[in-house]
């Protein structure tokens, strides 16, 4: 499987070419164009994080219920692939590692990559994000997807970062929440409100816009419905 990103940052779609019995999994409705030899379903997904629990778990973390799977019984088969929001793509290899991802950045995966919902505390909730997440494992490409461009941080230590600009971080780091600021005082007229504070060795994955803040400053532009 060969996965070409075109258009970055701003309005990344994926060209994905897949060689005969290749099979892509996609979040349903990512698919923009196919060659007309692929072959498409749509799946609750059997084994880990799949079936109807797994379904149910994916919509409590804000995704859909169902995935679309892709083959080519033909080498070349090609499909187009694009988030639903404005922003940057990139892949992430996994190789017996544990990726956690918000759940609104996954895009599509190879067949060997298990999708499941991790639970990630209470502390998650309270910093305004999703107490669900996706965890991704298994080996493969993994296709994501950022508000905004995306940028890689090597945390080897401790790194702070607000916590709406998350896209996916490796298991092997450890995060809580906290201020940004000392005081409450400052947090809450500073504008930066809570950060999560990674510990450890491994990769971040950031977005370059805050979705909530871009929502309510457009939101209060639009003419009443």
């Amino acid at each position: 499987m060969e996965i070409e990103l075109l258009h970055q940052p701003d309005s990344a779609i994926a060209r994905v070419t897949l060689n005969t019995k290749e099979e892509l999994v996609a979040q349903a409705g990512a698919m923009i164009a196919m060659s007309s030899s692929i072959n498409a379903s749509t799946t609750l997904r059997k084994g880990k994080g799949g079936g109807v629990l797994g379904g149910l778990k994916r919509m409590v973390a804000g995704e859909s219920l169902f995935l679309s799977v892709f083959r080519s019984p033909t080498p070349d088969g090609e499909i187009f692939l694009a988030p639903k929001f404005i922003g940057d793509l990139f892949t992430y290899e996994l190789q017996g590692k544990e990726l956690i991802v918000q759940a609104t950045s996954y895009l599509a995966s190879e067949s060997d990559v298990d999708i499941d919902i991790g639970f990630q505390g209470f502390k998650s909730f309270f910093s305004g994000e999703s107490i669900f997440w996706l965890v991704l494992s298994g080996r493969g490409k993994a296709l994501l997807t950022s508000f905004g461009g995306v940028y890689e941080i090597p945390v080897n230590g401790e790194y702070i970062v607000d916590t709406s600009h998350i896209v996916a971080f490796e298991k092997s780091l450890t995060f809580s929440i906290g201020k940004a600021n000392p005081s409450w005082w400052g947090a809450f007229f500073g504008g930066e409100g809570l950060v999560c504070r990674f510990k450890g060795r491994g990769k971040l994955y950031c977005q370059t816009h805050n979705p909530r803040d871009f929502g309510v400053t457009v939101g209060s532009r639009l003419p009443p419905r």
